[in-house]
């Protein structure tokens, strides 16, 4: 969307603009400070977060590999307020069938597979302690603050963006409480929204930034926060499973990480090139809770958080190009997660501070809103793009021969080469084909998928759920998913996928209800908790995720 509208906006300048405070957009300010402290050059940088504080819409497993870190921080260790304190201390690896397992060899795995050295955290603690590393510094981080649309230069490169528009009623007028916004105006901008962020999205397809590449990948996680007893507590406990609930042909698995004082993160992740519309990755989450290993842990302990995110699983082959006139795409924007290592903070970090070194020295140069051409340059020689060509074959393969033959035995087996032989593989570089929304088959083709009933104790319903999630938007604005045609949600996408879209988002915000002998699609934006599954997998691409208002959506604590 282009700011062409008439509106008296007041403008700050800034050398760089940055939208999202997760760990690429921090490190990528941190980065910036360091630079303007090693060389006495002052640099201005902001960062805006849409979340209601840093941190709120931050949601991984998650297994921080520290290596960037180490790099950004290298006394993080020595800091007593840093979150990071439960490092790996066992680690487990099981195929699961209906009422056993079977347990994987972790001596056997590629070293890149193993979780030693690695430490288990709440990211968005992490997060919330990198800000403020980053505000001592001088960098203003303003949370609340929805970055809604790019400015443009008269050469339509990218001059920053518009933040903290607000009070606009449903139906479009301006409320009494309307506030323009703000033109947060930079040097470069740089674009760490995560995975699908809504302005990444756009400069992607304009800047034609993915010619040539294969179509970015994703999975949907489903993670719920647990504290349980002291005697089911295993502090620096990874676990990691595949198989059921899932199907052979439907890629994911699972993560259980303890750590912290009682915290369990209990999570399932399901690839979203499913082909069954009847499946439900919510409800396949809740009944993996059921399975004999997991089910005793959870037992008398309490769940206190739930959310849901996608993730990007397309690794090398799905990178974009990584800059556009004026900016740069860091982090999950572009999509940087190992998927074989479940693991893409410490990517999206050091991508950041990569972005950060080019943008410094442009802007020492005297130089704003061209290409930064240093960073693509950079990314092209580091470790990230090592470590992601490595691994570039195991989502294609488990995609195209599924999970026992494909993501065991033969990604087993192409790791161990490639991780001993600088990549290389014997299966080249293979492609994933189709987009995730493409790989949805028809109904007809497939059998209803009955879930048993929640009991409220381990397993729970959807709305119960999303009010563990504290998400919340303020009801009287325009609703932020968007169809392009409404018409299409019951024209085509019920009689012919049986609507997918009330059982792929893990939020109940999509339901088709009776009104007046008539079928009616109807959107509960309410309970929308920022996943973006809907805009990745919906058949006909008919939903397009918007920002809300700043402010709005989950507030995600300990996750």
């Amino acid at each position: 969307m282009y700011d062409d509208m008439p509106v008296d906006r007041e403008s700050m300048e800034f050398d760089v603009v940055i939208v999202g405070a997760g760990p690429a957009g921090l490190s990528a300010a941190i980065r910036l400070k360091q630079l303007e402290a090693e060389t006495g050059r002052e640099i201005s940088v902001v960062v805006v977060e849409k979340g209601s504080e840093v941190g709120a819409h931050i949601l991984s497993g998650a297994v921080l590999d520290p290596k960037a870190l180490d790099e950004l921080l290298p006394d993080w260790r020595e800091d007593a307020d840093c979150p990071i304190d439960t490092p790996v201390i066992k680690e487990k690896f099981m195929y699961m069938g209906p009422a056993g397992s079977m347990p994987l060899p972790v001596c056997a795995m590629p070293d890149m597979l193993k979780n030693h050295g690695c430490y288990a955290v709440s990211m968005g603690n992490v997060c919330r302690w990198l800000a403020e590393k980053a505000e001592a510094m001088g960098v203003e981080v303003y949370p609340m603050m929805a970055a809604s649309r790019l400015i443009r230069n008269d050469d339509n490169s990218v001059a920053g963006v518009i933040v903290g528009e607000a009070g606009i009623g449903r139906d479009g007028e301006h409320k009494a409480s309307y506030e323009p916004g703000m033109e947060l105006r930079g040097r470069y901008t740089l674009l760490a929204e995560g995975v699908r962020g809504s302005l990444s999205k756009q400069v992607i397809s304009e800047f034609s930034l993915d010619e040539g590449k294969e179509p970015q990948k994703y999975g949907i996680g489903l993670k719920e926060l647990w504290v349980v007893p002291d005697e089911k507590f295993q502090k620096g406990l990874v676990q990691h499973t595949f198989g059921w609930p899932l199907n052979n042909s439907t890629g994911g698995g699972s993560w259980m990480y303890h750590f912290g004082e009682n915290f369990v993160s209990v999570g399932f992740v399901v690839h979203l090139n499913y082909k069954n519309p009847y499946l439900s990755p919510y409800q396949e989450f809740q009944r993996f809770k059921t399975h004999p290993e997991i089910a005793p842990i959870l037992e008398g302990g309490e769940r206190v958080a739930y959310g849901a995110r996608a993730i990007t699983e397309g690794g090398f082959q799905s990178v974009p190009d990584l800059t556009f006139p004026g900016g740069a795409l860091i982090g999950c924007s572009a999509g940087f997660v190992n998927v074989p290592r479940i693991k893409g903070n410490h990517n999206a970090m050091k991508t950041g501070m990569m972005a950060a070194e080019a943008a410094f020295a442009a802007v020492g140069e005297g130089r704003q809103a061209d290409k930064l051409v240093e960073y693509q340059r950079a990314y092209d020689h580091s470790w990230v793009r090592a470590e992601l060509h490595k691994v570039r074959n195991a989502k294609p393969l488990w995609s195209k021969y599924g999970t026992i033959f494909g993501a065991l035995a033969l990604t087993g087996l192409d790791l161990s080469i490639s991780t001993r032989l600088g990549g290389f593989s014997l299966f080249g570089t293979l492609k994933h084909g189709k987009t995730d929304a493409e790989s949805l088959e028809k109904a007809a083709k497939h059998k209803p998928i009955h879930y048993p009933k929640p009991d409220g104790v381990l397993t729970f319903d959807k709305l119960t759920n999303v009010s563990f999630s504290a998400t919340n938007h303020e009801e009287d604005q325009p609703i932020h998913l968007k169809l392009k045609d409404p018409s299409m949600m019951t024209r085509v996408q019920l009689p012919q996928y049986a609507g997918p879209s009330q059982r792929y988002c893990p939020a109940g915000v999509y339901e088709y209800i009776e009104e007046g002998g008539e079928t009616k699609f109807q959107i509960n934006s309410q309970n929308c908790v920022h996943c973006k599954t809907c805009d990745i997998k919906d058949p006909e691409q008919n939903i397009v995720w918007t920002v809300p208002e700043g402010g709005g959506g989950p507030n995600y604590p300990n996750m």
